[in-house]
């Protein structure tokens, strides 16, 4: 088994094939995918996909670059749409991005505080994004956790080996996209070569970041089996194996959703 834990399926460019990208998937080994939000105007169409693939799942959120223009998402809007399907296995996108600063950072920090209380009230798992705020995101995590604990995952890390430290002892998981397989991600490299197994996944973030050898490419889920070869090869670990252990790994986190 081999899940791509991160894709986007209805963005532009993806929903007009996404029959080939299934099938592509499929034909490498893909045996799950979690289709990702990341505005509220996405969320029909993406719980669409998961309802018509049996092996797509869905979830609900708003991402850190959309975050001004959904101030009126709060956590009672998010839970109610996530405890309406039985798709919907996770929270998010959510987070922080200090990089781009596409919204106010006022904002983004209400709104991943929004998703908090939402992953917390329904029990699904926190899909997290941060980008050159790690001590924001980090403070917000720890002070959250003391409210009450949550399941959750920094998704696509690219972050540093103290910030990994830190959310691994909260006991979060971290998703490694194909980031991982380019020449000069030397110091995520050597993250992902220590991180503890249980709480290892694998992405695509597609259609970005497609991995070598694909660089360049549309991503799309078929190519998180060449993340995974890196990885496997990088940790000393045998593909099967690794695909093995990310795949139980997701099942373990985003629970509600089945094999």
């Amino acid at each position: 088994m081999l899940v791509d834990s991160h894709c986007h399926l209805n963005y532009k460019g993806m929903a007009e094939q996404q029959g080939d990208l299934l099938e592509r998937a499929r034909a490498s080994g893909i045996t799950a995918m979690l289709n990702i939000s990341t505005r509220a105007s996405e969320w029909d169409a993406v719980t669409a996909t998961a309802h018509r693939e049996a092996d797509v799942w869905a979830s609900i959120g708003i991402h850190p670059h959309e975050a001004d223009a959904h101030a009126y998402i709060d956590t009672a809007r998010l839970t109610a749409r996530a405890e309406s399907d039985d798709r919907v296995v996770g929270i998010g996108e959510t987070g922080l991005d200090y990089y781009y600063d596409h919204s106010d950072r006022d904002q983004q920090r209400r709104s991943f505080i929004a998703h908090i209380a939402a992953s917390r009230a329904t029990g699904l798992p926190l899909i997290i994004h941060t980008r050159d705020a790690e001590d924001d995101t980090a403070a917000i995590l720890a002070d959250e956790m003391e409210k009450g604990a949550f399941p959750a995952l920094i998704h696509c890390f690219t972050a540093s080996a103290d910030f990994a430290a830190k959310v691994l002892k909260m006991g979060l998981s971290i998703s490694i996209s194909g980031i991982v397989t380019f020449k000069n991600a030397k110091d995520l490299q050597a993250v992902a070569r220590e991180l503890p197994a249980d709480r290892l996944l694998v992405e695509t973030d597609a259609p970005f970041l497609a991995p070598v050898p694909h660089r360049g490419k549309q991503g799309e889920p078929a190519f998180v089996a060449d993340t995974a070869r890196f990885l496997a090869n990088l940790r000393g670990e045998s593909y099967e194996q690794l695909c093995e252990t990310t795949a139980r790994n997701f099942y373990a986190l985003f629970n509600r959703a089945r094999p």
